[in-house]
């Protein structure tokens, strides 16, 4: 490993990719605790809150792997830069937004410049830095990333209460610029001259359209209906679902086609032979489906029903962020004592015991300090399995694929972030909606009321709530959705559990680690049994 100091030009490349990066995964979390307030002065509906944060996860998702392979052909810097300027182009489009369309719109191509940053830094780390160096680039980007998830719910609700949402988004421009003459000044440009020539324009067209229709029914499943709009017209949502798996299946066969003839695929799908990538990657698209789609509904619940700003929504959550750190400082020592796998499931038995927790306590009465300690907990969970599972997944790739296998790992994490969002976030509304009808029956709310009642608190996401408690004419009928609020997030965040289970089940397909304490002290080459016996009958 070389021992070469690393130059000042080299610290500031380091720090130039690693803020571009910073911004996108900041856009991940910055706008979740600014969604009811969003909602409130868009008139943002539900399904629309909900594609908001889908829309730029499925198109980071999508074009991941082709932005890549970009990158590789005309240089890294230049499809970094380009990128760059997408991203603070949409940044100021989403934040002069005048109504959920426009929002939209702008958060697709935010999507797209992001799909085109993440993998253009990595790839350039990895090409301009070697041995002892790259250890501490790939440290240090890690770590500013870490830093930005950590700083992005708090920065948000601090932003939605003292100033205006809007900034948001538009704080992405200042240190967007920063990066761009960053990139400029100290970054070289890099691209890998081997590469073969020629695109997989089928491969995208089938996998960005097929999750796109996949996306699409689960988020406005509960507004058109699952098989019929209220008019009785049949609802697009079967068709969407059916066409969207439908091309997810062409795009498997299109992409093995092309393998077998020798063209350019936009994924090796051969990889998955390998087992740790084969099953680490559905515990990682269950995990991020469980996480990321808590994380949208848990702001809906503290600020519509527990009575939490958006800066204090921020602030709790930003227990889950200090718990991630602490548990990055000491899994390192407690992965060499117990081996990886062993720490990834302790990492998801915390996982799913802070949020089965949570399931459990929410009321209208519990604590702050209730909440921040079940998502600290849920934070040392997150960090010991996160990065845990990485490095186990990619364990037994061959070097040449490790960068094709990385790109994979990451879209089928921010496939499972899309649909966590879509799904968790469906569940929540549409339970909202029908404990909400329940609820205002019981009530002596008119029952000519009560549709349009539930229609607005359902459209709103319940962000709405507060303001109909608050109003004398509406108090009753705001208690009832409260309540509703509560009971659909009781059930949300339970079925975020049980989804995270399914996630630690995924974990025991996974290969021994071979630095494990238990291989090792059998000695790592020793023939494992089936090999001896083989070795004997022989």
């Amino acid at each position: 490993m070389s021992d070469t100091p690393i130059s000042r030009r080299q610290w500031l490349a380091m720090l130039t990719l690693s803020l571009g990066v910073s911004l996108v995964v900041m856009d991940m979390t910055i706008v979740n605790v600014a969604v009811p307030v969003i909602i409130d002065d868009l008139g943002l509906t539900a399904a629309g809150a909900q594609w908001m944060n889908a829309i730029y996860l499925l198109m980071l998702a999508s074009l991941l792997l082709a932005a890549g392979r970009l990158g590789d052909r005309i240089g890294r810097r230049k499809v970094y830069a380009v990128g760059l300027v997408l991203f603070m182009v949409a940044s100021l489009s989403a934040g002069a937004a005048q109504n959920q369309e426009m929002l939209i719109a702008a958060r697709f191509v935010q999507g797209l410049g992001a799909a085109m940053i993440v993998p253009a830094s990595l790839s350039t780390l990895n090409a301009t830095f070697q041995g002892r160096a790259r250890a501490i680039a790939f440290a240090i980007w890690g770590s500013t990333v870490g830093g930005m998830v950590a700083v992005g719910p708090l920065l948000g609700g601090w932003l939605a209460t003292e100033s205006t949402w809007r900034w948001a988004f538009w704080i992405n421009v200042p240190f967007g610029l920063l990066a761009l003459v960053g990139i400029m000044k100290v970054v070289g440009e890099t691209r890998d001259d081997d590469i073969r020539p020629g695109t997989d324009l089928p491969g995208l067209l089938l996998s960005t359209l097929g999750l796109g229709g996949v996306v699409f029914a689960l988020i406005e499943g509960q507004y058109f209906g699952w098989w019929r709009q209220d008019s009785g017209a049949l609802s697009p949502v079967p068709v969407s679902l059916a066409l969207g798996l439908a091309l997810l299946v062409a795009f498997v066969v299109v992409e093995r086609r092309r393998a077998r003839a020798g063209a350019v695929t936009l994924v090796d799908l051969g990889l998955l032979r390998f087992r740790s990538l084969r099953y680490g990657s559905l515990a990682a698209m269950v995990v991020a489906l469980g996480e990321i789609g808590l994380i949208f509904t848990l702001p809906l619940l503290l600020q519509g029903a527990l009575g939490y700003t958006p800066l204090g929504t921020g602030v709790l959550v930003l227990w889950l962020a200090i718990g991630t750190f602490l548990a990055s400082g000491a899994t390192p020592p407690l992965t060499h004592r117990l081996g990886q796998r062993a720490v990834i499931r302790i990492g998801l038995v915390l996982e799913v015991v802070a949020i089965a927790g949570t399931a459990l306590v929410i009321s209208a009465d519990v604590s702050g300090p209730v909440i921040a300690s079940l998502l600290f907990l849920y934070g040392i969970g997150v960090g010991m399995a996160t990065a845990q599972l990485t490095s186990a997944i990619l364990i037994d790739i061959p070097v040449g694929s490790s960068g094709q296998a990385s790109g994979f790992l990451t879209t089928v994490r921010q496939l499972g972030s899309a649909l966590g969002i879509a799904v968790l976030g469906g569940l929540l509304i549409s339970t909202l909606a029908s404990q909400t009808g329940d609820a205002l029956a019981r009530t002596d709310v008119p029952t000519s009321q009560q549709d349009d009642l539930v229609a607005v608190v359902r459209d709103s996401a319940g962000a709405v709530i507060p303001e109909l408690v608050d109003d004398p004419a509406t108090a009753e009928a705001g208690r009832a959705a409260e309540e509703s609020l509560i009971t659909a997030s009781k059930v949300t965040t339970g079925v975020a559990a049980l989804i995270l289970v399914a996630g630690l089940a995924a974990t025991l397909a996974l290969p021994a680690d071979p630095s494990s304490p238990r291989r090792v002290a059998g000695g790592a080459d020793q023939p494992s049994r089936r090999r001896r016996r083989n070795a004997t009958s022989a």
